[in-house]
């Protein structure tokens, strides 16, 4: 058994979560803040309507982002529970076919969007005013997919194997690199929102040279073997079914954004796609400590359950709700008391401001309560669950959410503000339902220990 192993297995539950939480939130909130500061060049450099273009535009990369996430999570649970079962031959069949797997995608991403670009952006709430920006940043950015396709996968692989600190210096690197990049593109060779692509494009390139460089210095079990690049079907339906619910949860944030960017066109124009481009960042900068913890969660519930040790997975969940929810709660605070100081910092726009001030309070009302829901989404995946966890994948954004916002702004003529209100309403509904699953699932996996002893 190798240190890692080890780790996941034998060491305090509560040690093992903030030795592999830390590094996975440190290289989100990294992730993060690139987004932000890339908006706030790009806001300021060239315009609210750029900003609108991003508001666009960042769904079709969340989609993206959703096939490396499905390939990258459903390997690594498979991996996890390879590891606590010691079977490694099983190791590597997930490694290999789960590269081959976002080579293939990444490049049919690449083709398909290159070929119908206008009518992508159209289809997820293009304005004719905004189309120009959207167009110029978005030919760029799927130049890169593969890049992208294998670092975002790399990064849940190597977190399986408990290494969360070489999956934070990929995205550390990455990242870091395209905050230099963004304003000497923008500012000093005066591209635009062209430059902002390329800066992106170019650290995307630097994660995946860092990530190949450390999978052949022989530090990883994460083995790439010639053999093993291959599809086989069963590894791949396993990788596919497990991820499927990740997938789900990005691709449901791009139907999502259809249908929101849609329905801020009819009811707000482009200052309300624009005010969303802004807290739309602002949200995903609360959510990435979440993600930081669940992703430290996933790899320890995974191993354990793999081998059999109940009680180390039960632990791993409680500590999960109840950091998710304190970090969830202090987030939501600065939002509530600093809305406007938030946003003056992505504009000099007086309206923008004004709006994106009152918006920003209504839509993370409910977040305090959030992170009971990624962890209930994110446990089923690591048991290799998959119904479960596609089922509680579509609550927030699908089954609840776009109702909400196809219904609401009729309801009373509340037209924008119905918008808004869709957020918070979807939030607690999705938290009740997910706490009926996460009840009777802790009461199974009860059970199995039980028989255990």
């Amino acid at each position: 058994m190798n240190d890692k192993s080890y780790m996941l297995e034998n060491e305090r539950i509560s040690k093992v979560l903030i030795n592999l939480s830390i590094p996975a939130t440190v290289a989100m909130m990294v992730n993060a803040l690139y987004n932000i500061v890339d908006a706030i060049f790009i806001g300021r450099g060239v315009g609210t309507l750029a900003i609108g273009a991003l508001a666009v535009v960042f769904p079709i990369q969340i989609l993206i982002m959703g096939f490396a996430q499905m390939i990258g999570i459903g390997a690594a649970s498979l991996i996890s529970r390879s590891l606590g079962a010691k079977d490694n031959e099983r190791v590597y069949q997930a490694v290999g076919n789960a590269y081959v797997l976002a080579v293939f995608i990444g490049l049919s991403i690449t083709f398909i969007g290159l070929l119908f670009i206008e009518n992508l952006l159209f289809i997820f709430g293009a304005t004719q005013n905004i189309l120009p920006y959207a167009k110029d940043y978005m030919s760029i950015i799927l130049i890169g997919t593969i890049f992208h396709m294998f670092a975002v996968c790399s990064n849940n692989l190597i977190r399986s194997e408990g290494n969360a600190k070489v999956a934070m210096f990929t995205m550390i690197i990455g990242t870091g690199l395209n905050i230099i990049l963004d304003p000497i593109f923008i500012f000093v060779f005066k591209l635009g929102v062209k430059g902002a692509a390329i800066a992106t494009v170019l650290s995307q390139i630097a994660s995946f040279l860092f990530i190949v460089r450390y999978l052949y210095t022989g530090k990883s079990n994460l083995k790439i073997k010639m053999k093993y690049l291959k599809i086989e079907k069963e590894i791949c339906l396993e990788i596919v079914s497990v991820g499927l619910s990740a997938f789900i949860r990005q691709v449901s944030g791009s139907v999502v954004a259809i249908v929101l960017n849609n329905s801020l066109r009819i009811y707000g124009l482009d200052i309300a796609i624009s005010t969303f481009g802004i807290v739309n960042r602002i949200i995903m900068f609360l959510f990435m400590p979440l993600f930081g913890v669940i992703q430290g969660m996933q790899p320890i519930a995974g191993f354990n359950y793999g081998a059999n040790k109940i009680d180390r997975v039960k632990q791993v969940i409680k500590l999960s709700i109840i950091s998710t929810t304190i970090m969830a709660f202090i987030g939501t605070l600065f939002g509530q008391l600093f809305p406007e100081n938030i946003i003056t910092v992505f504009t000099k726009d007086t309206q923008l401001i004004k709006n994106g001030a009152s918006v920003l309070r209504i839509v993370i009302s409910m977040v305090p309560i959030i992170g009971f829901q990624i962890v209930g989404a994110a446990l089923f995946q690591s048991l290799g669950k998959a119904i479960p966890s596609i089922i509680l994948s579509l609550l927030r954004q699908i089954i609840f959410f776009i109702p909400l916002v196809l219904i609401l702004p009729r309801i009373y003529n509340l037209g924008l503000l119905g918008i808004w209100l869709a957020f918070p309403i979807s939030d607690l509904l999705s938290t009740i339902v997910t706490a009926i699953f996460l009840k009777k699932e802790i009461s199974k996996l009860e059970k199995v220990e039980y028989t255990n002893k």
